[in-house]
């Protein structure tokens, strides 16, 4: 994976990741760059347009009730496209295990894309994009995480990588299952 600023669109993916997409795996990529930052890219193809993906994303108020380990998510202010919310969760392995707290400003780009940055919290660089990809005929999507991720606190970037390659196919999964199972999205959910 190239070293890329999170807040570029990621490469649309090849053909090996495109079939590895279509046999229901979840593919991340991951690179520790010089600083120490982990660079991660995971995908997952979701049976459901890209409006109920956006919606399962986006539905920033109820976050918690379906991302696993994510314990509190609220929308502090809403400005337009501008949003800002507070999210904190269980981050770790095993006894490793912590709260993480972070206060993230997000501009939406309906309905394709979600870019995001921590304003304050427990890392000192995080942030990144979802992108929803419509496939040629419209009934199924891409969902794509892309993000830069560094904590404050002591975790060796191998280990910070770890996390992610343990915890982020859960969270595409669980977004997967959200847009599948919801046939009409509604906006007051949010």
């Amino acid at each position: 994976m190239e070293e890329r600023e999170p807040l570029l669109p990621p490469p649309p993916p090849d053909e090996a990741a495109a079939r590895r997409l279509r046999a229901g795996e979840v593919p991340v990529e991951l690179r520790i760059l010089q600083d120490g930052t982990v660079s991660v890219l995971g995908r997952i193809l979701v049976e459901a347009p890209p409006e109920r993906v956006w919606h399962a994303v986006t539905d920033y108020a109820n976050l918690q009730r379906t991302l696993p380990k994510l314990t509190e998510s609220r929308v502090l202010s809403r400005e337009g496209p501008a949003i800002e919310i507070e999210q904190s969760g269980r981050s770790g392995i095993l006894f490793l295990e912590l709260t993480v707290r972070f206060r993230l400003r997000v501009d939406e780009e309906p309905p394709h894309s979600v870019l995001f940055r921590q304003l304050e919290g427990d890392f000192s660089r995080y942030g990144g994009r979802w992108d929803m990809e419509g496939t040629e005929n419209g009934a199924a999507t891409i969902l794509t995480y892309s993000a830069l991720v560094r904590p404050k606190f002591f975790a060796p970037p191998f280990l910070v990588a770890f996390v992610q390659r343990q915890d982020l196919p859960d969270i595409l999964r669980a977004h997967r299952r959200t847009a599948e199972l919801d046939p009409e999205p509604q906006a007051e959910k949010r």
